[in-house]
């Protein structure tokens, strides 16, 4: 299915101009790997040189990251959806949703539907908070306002419960951070089902801890066909304190341990699945090789500068195993805060990958 969304089996991309350069790494780091592990080697050692190796390969990895940070109970395949209020903002409906996101737990969000449209693609937009990604909050992360008013059927929605640092999933039994991406995945359902929606053309795409959110979530669900992350920290990173995976509101949670925040120590040792990661040689380029061939985008500021490259270059090594090309991009700003020029990139991701051949 993924291979329709983007350019032709065994064919290069063809992105449009003003973004095409942003889907080749620089000159300095092409074809660099980095001391990481390649996730074209099985846990045995041996390579992987064919597409059938490499479904096997690829169910080794999520086995692997599942075993350290829990599983996922059953998606839910229609999840409820009740609208308590409905308006028109600028032409777009705009409907304050309910939205079942794990057994017996519901999450309210802002949908915006742009007029008239029937099997539309569709973007997921997770943040601190649903108003943001709606446009009725923070500027310049408003992804979802900017994309409905672009044609795509838009779901912003908020950290469960209300707190970031203390997201409540009911009964899933996971490491917050993966948590989060099944409740994405069940929105990202909730959207398939709508008339409006095409449900083999949802993405997903936040910023920094919605960056981190929108990562897990499209590498760990088939449910999207394309993701685009703005400034997560895309690999462990223990010199920037913002790239604050060991946090035990993402994969650092222990039960019977208590930690000070900050960057891990001697005194302020890591704890949690973070920890076993670590311990294992274990990185987030085993996790973005999962969307393999489906394109992402990071849009990359000054928690992922330019030589993040070295992680993406395997993501790129998969992909070439696979026949495609070009289906990795990387933009890069030096502030952690998104620009309106890093925001039209991403507009014009999801626009190529999502609607193609649509003006």
């Amino acid at each position: 299915m993924w291979a329709t969304l983007v350019g032709s089996s065994g064919a290069a991309d063809e992105w449009p101009p003003e973004i095409a350069p942003l889907f080749e790494p620089p000159a300095e780091f092409a074809g660099k790997l980095g001391s990481y592990r390649s996730p074209l080697l099985f846990e045995d050692g041996t390579r992987v040189a064919s597409e059938e190796d490499w479904k096997r390969r690829r169910a080794e990895i999520r086995a692997k990251w599942e075993s350290v940070m829990g599983s996922w109970p059953a998606l839910i395949e229609k999840p409820a959806v009740e609208f308590l209020a409905s308006t028109t903002r600028e032409g777009l409906a705009q409907h304050r949703v309910r939205v079942e996101i794990a057994p017996g737990q519901t999450l309210d969000g802002w949908l915006l539907v742009p007029p008239g449209k029937t099997k539309a693609p569709a973007v997921v937009v997770p943040f601190y908070d649903a108003e943001s990604g709606a446009g009725l909050a923070k500027p310049l992360v408003d992804f979802g306002y900017q994309l409905a008013k672009r044609g795509f059927v838009t779901l912003s929605i908020g950290s469960p419960g209300g707190d970031a640092w203390r997201p409540k999933i009911g009964g899933v039994q996971c490491q917050p951070l993966s948590g989060l991406g099944y409740v994405a995945t069940n929105c990202a359902n909730a959207l398939a089902n709508l008339s409006e929606v095409d449900p083999a053309r949802i993405g997903v795409i936040g910023h920094s801890y919605g960056g981190k959110w929108a990562m897990f979530a499209a590498c760990l669900s088939e449910r999207f066909a394309c993701g685009a992350w703005s400034d997560p920290g895309s690999v462990f990173d223990e010199t920037r304190g913002n790239v604050n995976y060991w946090e035990p509101w993402y994969l650092g949670l222990d039960p019977a341990v208590t930690r000070k925040p900050g960057i891990p120590s001697e005194t302020n040792p890591r704890t949690g699945a973070y920890k076993t990661m670590l311990d294992r040689g274990m990185d987030l380029h085993e996790l973005h090789a999962l969307m393999a061939p489906r394109p992402f985008f990071v849009s990359g500021g000054s928690e992922d500068p330019p030589e993040r490259w070295m992680a993406l270059n395997h993501s790129v090594a998969v992909n070439e195993l696979l026949g495609r090309s070009r289906r990795v991009g990387m933009s890069n700003r030096p502030g952690h805060q998104p620009t309106a020029e890093s925001n039209e990139q991403i507009y014009r991701f999801f626009e190529h990958t999502l609607k193609p051949g649509e003006k």
